[in-house]
């Protein structure tokens, strides 16, 4: 038994045989995107939660443990954002890959510029992640240098097929380069545009696109508002107005829904990630889609 034991030990840390396929769990839909967008038909990419689900929560239930237990990579955002569940995910699933600090462990939260790092955090502040803010996925620019990173990773794990991510990865960065280019010129009206979120979560979309968060709508993040707040938030708006009330998609709509209505801004739903909406099934879709309804409820 031991003999065996000491076998599976040292296959684990050998590199893939040139037939593997790679398996690669992503805590969140943009990375499985991604890493399908890289590693083509070399791995076998899913994703911890959906466009649905609020990231900061979900259950780490029996079938995603044994996903995590076979995968050879996860790629999670990090920066605090899973701490709630990727912890038991991890010891439950017993998988020493892809523990943080080993290779098989991609936190994409580190490969980008921070925004909204904080120094000092308690909990009396509500959901604030001391590392800054996690939701980096909605400038287009960090997908690009979370390409980059992936890319060496599963060459690393892989090194039989770095040929074939080289490439994929090439091809991927000039279709997203040339689409970047494209979102910027289309998204030039928005620059300047006062917007209301319902939770920190646009603040990388805003900053790329050079839109002013005036307000949200959780009073602290992670506390949804209250009818006091929203009373709060109307006299607000009424000396320093907004054009837009923003949430992700998995985010409840009465109180956006409540505040447009109240004081005039358009409600905007917007997908966040990948599935977040019917049109948003990749990643060139969801900015075209999330450009979409920025420009058409700014109108």
């Amino acid at each position: 038994m031991k003999t065996i034991v000491l076998i599976l030990a040292l296959a684990a840390l050998l590199p893939l045989p040139a037939w593997a396929t790679l398996q690669v769990v992503a805590c969140e839909p943009e990375w499985a995107a991604l890493a399908s967008e890289i590693g083509g038909d070399r791995l076998q990419a899913s994703s911890a939660t959906t466009a649905r689900q609020d990231p900061h929560r979900i259950e780490a239930r029996p079938s995603l443990i044994a996903r995590v237990r076979n995968a050879d990579l996860l790629i999670c955002t990090g920066l605090e954002l899973e701490t709630g569940w990727l912890p038991i995910l991890l010891q439950q699933s017993g998988n020493s890959r892809v523990m943080p600090g080993q290779p098989g462990y991609l936190e994409a939260g580190l490969q980008v510029p921070r925004l909204e790092v904080h120094a000092q955090v308690d909990r009396s502040q509500g959901d604030v992640h001391s590392a800054g803010n996690p939701h980096i996925q909605l400038d287009p620019r960090n997908i690009a240098r979370v390409a980059e990173a992936l890319t060496r990773r599963l060459i690393e794990l892989d090194p039989a097929q770095a040929a074939h991510y080289r490439a994929r990865h090439e091809d991927f960065a000039r279709r997203w380069q040339a689409a970047l280019e494209r979102w910027e010129t289309r998204g030039a009206p928005l620059r300047g545009l006062a917007v209301v979120e319902h939770h920190r979560n646009m603040s990388y979309l805003l900053h790329w696109l050079g839109m002013n968060s005036v307000a949200t709508l959780e009073p602290k993040p992670g506390v949804e508002p209250s009818a006091a707040h929203l009373a709060h938030l109307t006299r607000q708006l009424q000396a320093q107005p907004a054009r837009l009330v923003l949430r992700a998609a998995y985010q409840d709509g009465r109180a956006s829904q409540w505040l447009a209505e109240h004081t005039g801004p358009r409600a905007v739903v917007l997908p966040f990630t990948v599935g977040g909406s019917e049109r948003a099934r990749d990643l060139f879709s969801l900015f075209d889609e999330t450009l979409d309804l920025l420009l058409d409820a700014a109108k």
